[in-house]
């Protein structure tokens, strides 16, 4: 199925998606990313199933055509402050707020998101792989993401942050058991299977 370029009949249509939802180090990144009308790419869909190398080849022609593009980092402290549903939407916010067009409407992937300025959106569940603004919005956020990753790896490489990106896999959660937490994880998720409570 090819994805779709527009839900609404603006020409100026922004997607935003989000990455890092789910991980237990490291920001929530988001970004924005309009569109023009005309826009296709045949290996343009959701970043989570693209290769790395497929999301390098499509962030700088996502970049170069689009009309408006932008990212926003929202960092750990935030997150555990107002938890990872509201730094999601805030990090969608902070990237639409960041264009330098403002948008007619906006496509978000997913289900929650709250208005921004008077903004008409609509939320699309697996949007990421039914609209081109989306999808890119999707790349340009994953690979933003993973870049501050495999920067922050270099100052704590115990955690293999370059390969795992924050996510809870056994090698990242083994690594907590036995250094423990950095000033990068987020504290109020469950960081290990049996915690009940984390010795911060």
């Amino acid at each position: 199925m090819s994805l779709k370029s527009n839900y609404s009949s603006f020409h100026l249509e922004c997607g935003t998606d989000e990455a890092g939802r789910g991980c237990l180090a490291g920001p929530v990144t988001a970004a924005a990313v309009i569109l023009p009308m005309r826009f296709r790419h045949p290996l343009l869909n959701d970043s989570k199933l693209l290769s790395e190398k497929r999301r390098m080849l499509l962030k700088p022609i996502i970049e170069l055509e689009a009309i408006s593009f932008s990212f926003s980092h929202v960092w750990q402290e935030e997150i555990d402050a107002i938890n990872i549903l509201n730094a999601s939407i805030l990090a969608m916010h902070n990237a639409i707020n960041k264009l330098n067009t403002i948008p007619e409407f906006v496509i978000v992937d997913g289900n929650r998101f709250k208005p921004i300025k008077s903004i008409p959106h609509e939320t699309i569940i697996k949007g990421d792989r039914k609209y081109l603004s989306i999808a890119a919005a999707s790349i340009l956020a994953k690979t933003y993401r993973d870049a501050y990753m495999e920067k922050i790896h270099e100052e704590y490489p115990m955690y293999n942050w370059k390969q795992n990106k924050g996510y809870p896999t056994k090698e990242h959660r083994d690594a907590i058991r036995t250094y423990g937490i950095t000033k990068y994880h987020r504290k109020t998720f469950r960081l290990l299977p049996e915690q009940l409570k984390l010795d911060v």
